[in-house]
């Protein structure tokens, strides 16, 4: 069976409507995991192979009771304080610090030779919470009933991403759609770099990277990212953004004036997950921060990220109103991962 994950769509409210399911937004990378016969291999979303980049979460795998099996979720590294870090995640991947390296799996499409794809949601959790473990390596990624408003407050007061809110009663449908909404509680996105300046001062490796977003088809200059790097990491970024160095500018138009000069242009072909708190009236980021590379997303899949129109998201909620889902679990309590 083929890993097709479902993808959320960037709502401004979660749904408060009974019929969805609530959970943290895990901030790492989406996993499929294949199990057959003993053996685990570990898919991005973009289908490339990942086994040998996370062998913690290979052996877990390996141990659950299942014959075969297509698991979905999130690797992450858990913080001391609970919450989840994509800056610790990539320290992790790069060698430079110790983690607590973490599956979070929240669905479950194939067990056991049985497709179920068109199976409810709460249904695939269900079996899934059989299989999986609260703790260790792979974790069941718990979930609320309803409530959608109050978990998302409790969720920002405790500092995490945000949450993701899905339809209970919903078949897996690969692709974005409105039966899966993701609630941020900051502003966060991918975004493309097309080049870099030469860092200033004790600085090392760069000074600031120029991101874009594909818009029409074309890269647009999104603003100019200057904090956010460690000393060892802004070395390595250097290493590779050489590696891609180009004469020629990416962007559809050369940003203005002093932005544009003394930079290094590099071939879109690196994506980085950015922190900012808005956007500007022409299109820039205000006051953005670096929070890694995103290996798993394609440059020409990043578009800037704007929530979904309320008459799109009254569609999806409208047939959740039919009934509560069933489901065991309290609304308004919060899952909280565990070191």
């Amino acid at each position: 069976m083929r890993y097709q994950p479902q993808l959320a769509t960037l709502v401004k409210e979660a749904p408060d409507d009974d019929g969805w399911l609530h959970e943290i937004k895990y901030d790492g990378y989406r996993i499929g995991c294949h199990l057959r016969a003993g053996r685990a291999r570990l898919e991005s979303r973009g289908g490339k192979d990942w086994t040998a980049r996370f062998p913690q979460v290979v052996a877990a795998a390996r141990a659950l009771p299942v014959s075969s099996a297509l698991l979905d979720g999130e690797v992450a590294v858990v913080l001391p304080d609970g919450r989840t870090s994509f800056q610790a995640l990539q320290n992790a991947l790069s060698g430079s610090g110790h983690a607590d390296l973490v599956y979070f799996v929240f669905d479950l499409l194939e067990l056991d030779g049985a497709d179920l794809r068109g199976r409810p949601l709460v249904d695939r959790k269900r079996a899934l919470r059989e299989i999986a473990p609260a703790a260790g390596g792979i974790r069941y990624a718990d979930h609320v009933a309803g409530g959608g408003a109050r978990f998302f407050r409790a969720a920002c007061q405790r500092g995490l991403e945000g949450i993701v809110s899905k339809r209970a009663g919903d078949p897996h449908r690969p692709g974005r759609s409105t039966g899966w909404l993701k609630t941020k509680c900051a502003r966060r996105q991918e975004m493309v770099i097309g080049g870099f300046t030469d860092p200033e001062g004790s600085r090392a490796g760069i000074g600031a990277l120029l991101v874009g977003v594909y818009q029409g088809g074309a890269l647009r200059y999104a603003g100019k990212v200057g904090t956010g790097f460690t000393q060892a990491g802004a070395r390595a970024l250097r290493r590779r953004l050489e590696e891609i160095e180009t004469d020629a500018c990416p962007f559809s138009e050369r940003p203005a004036g002093r932005v544009g000069r003394g930079v290094h242009w590099v071939r879109p072909e690196l994506v980085a997950e950015v922190a900012f708190t808005e956007w500007t009236g022409d299109g820039k980021v205000r006051h953005p921060s670096f929070q890694g590379l995103r290996e798993d997303k394609r440059p020409r899949q990043v578009r800037r990220e704007a929530p979904a129109s309320p008459a799109a998201i009254g569609r999806a909620a409208a047939p959740a109103r039919r009934g509560r889902a069933r489901s065991t679990e309290v609304g308004g309590r919060l899952p909280r991962p565990k070191k």
